[in-house]
């Protein structure tokens, strides 16, 4: 039965690595918006949980999860763009074309002004829409007064993801007891990076450096993008940087997506360009904080923090049954590395080569906004020490490389076995 067990796992990695390879690119021609990678808005689509085995309840659930969806990093990141296009109306030197992207960019920063990094009002919903998920789905964990664990990073962004998430929670059941916590204290596991880590994945020394330098130029082909947006050649050769102009007009396009202005930039775009554009990113994520064949696990390693306070909370929730729910709020790169490190779906997976990267890895499957990782425990009502756990991916049913014949269900002394092999290397 072990063996049979250890097949499916490979069996599964098997398919998953085929899926990617036959998508991405349909995926992201079919839905630009994927083009995003991690700027990608939460999915709406789930699909209902499968049914507990009879005899089990839940009683305790483990999470991390992203900030929801935000504005661009800076103000900066808006005003390049609408300066540059303000310059060139005011010399007449825009298409027509040109000339109705500026006004859309200008309908953009009325929003987007002064709001850089910021939680946007669908990265609120997003979180309350998932604690009320949550909290529909395992109503046995949220009983009576119930008491909550919940940390996020010092990041005003992650808090706030927090506070939306709670405040939901609490709605649905005022007498539970949510301890919030954002506090610098936290930040050894909420969002942590060794030295080790740091040095290879450095932007300037990295070994990767050079052969990602090579493959972002032969990605980035910006000139039938510029032509139709200028319209005089002397003001594009003074002002105008164009695979500048096309990175900043990309990073507005994708993040769209997530904030209130019904303005859209697609029309911009052909979809090999977004592609191209999708691919750069997708690499300076994996390399950065997933498991890049080059690093050895030391960058995915980054979680180990992480995986050991899950593993701690768990123990102490299961042994004294204090605690109902340990929340934890922090970022996209520290759901990458808990990914990684735990072998969800394929998400660990090492390879060294950019241009074939896209067949088997793609940061908008693990991590669009608001995402997040959940371990749901249960136990048998007849034997305390019998306890299950699933893992839920963006509230999806998700593998781990654990023998089970019950999934998504696995046994917690299997898969606490796993982690601490994870841990111990």
């Amino acid at each position: 039965m072990k063996t049979l067990k250890s097949l499916l796992v490979v069996f599964v990695s098997s398919l998953c690595l085929g899926v990617y390879a036959q998508s991405s690119l349909e995926e992201i021609t079919a839905n630009p918006e994927k083009s995003g990678g991690v700027y990608l808005a939460y999915p709406t689509e789930f699909t209902p949980q499968t049914k507990t085995p009879k005899g089990y309840k839940p009683f305790y659930i483990s999470h991390y999860g992203r900030h929801g969806s935000r504005y661009l990093i800076s103000n900066e990141d808006y005003t390049r763009s609408l300066n540059l296009f303000k310059e060139a109306h005011e010399q007449q030197a825009l298409t027509a074309l040109g000339e109705d992207v500026y006004k859309r960019l200008e309908q953009v920063f009325a929003e987007a002004e002064g709001h850089g990094g910021d939680l946007s009002p669908l990265g609120v919903r997003q979180h309350r829409g998932i604690a009320e998920r949550m909290y529909n789905n395992f109503p046995d964990v949220f009983k009576n007064d119930a008491n909550i664990s919940a940390r996020s990073t010092v990041v005003l962004r992650c808090t706030m993801s927090m506070v939306a998430f709670c405040d939901r929670l609490k709605e649905l059941n005022p007498t539970l007891h949510i301890a919030y916590e954002a506090s610098p204290k936290y930040m050894s596991y909420l969002n942590y990076q060794t030295p080790e880590a740091n040095k290879f994945t450095d932007s300037r020394n990295g070994p990767w450096v050079e052969q990602f330098r090579k493959f972002q130029e032969s990605m980035i082909h910006p000139d039938r993008l510029i032509s139709t947006l200028f319209a005089d050649n002397d003001f594009v050769l003074k002002k105008v940087n164009p695979a500048t102009v096309m990175h900043d007009l990309y990073q507005i396009t994708v993040g769209m997506q997530n904030i209130e202005t019904k303005v859209s930039f697609y029309d911009l775009w052909q979809p090999q360009e977004l592609f191209d554009l999708w691919q750069i990113g997708n690499f300076s994520f994996y390399v950065g904080t997933a498991n890049h064949a080059d690093s050895h696990g030391i960058v995915a390693a980054n979680a180990k923090h992480l995986l050991q306070n899950i593993v701690d909370s768990a123990d102490k929730a299961i042994t004294t049954g204090n605690e109902a729910a340990t929340l934890r709020f922090g970022h996209d790169g520290n759901v990458i590395n808990l990914c990684a490190l735990m072998q969800i779906e394929n998400f660990g997976v090492a390879i060294s080569d950019p241009r074939e990267l896209y067949k088997v890895w793609a940061n908008y499957k693990v991590t669009p906004m608001a995402a997040n990782v959940q371990l749901v425990f249960f136990r048998n009502d007849k034997n305390p020490d019998d306890i299950l756990v699933k893992v839920l991916h963006c509230e999806k049913e998700a593998h781990i490389p654990v023998a089970t014949d019950i999934f998504p269900y696995y046994k917690w002394s299997d898969v606490r076995a796993y982690f601490q092999g994870i841990l111990d290397k």
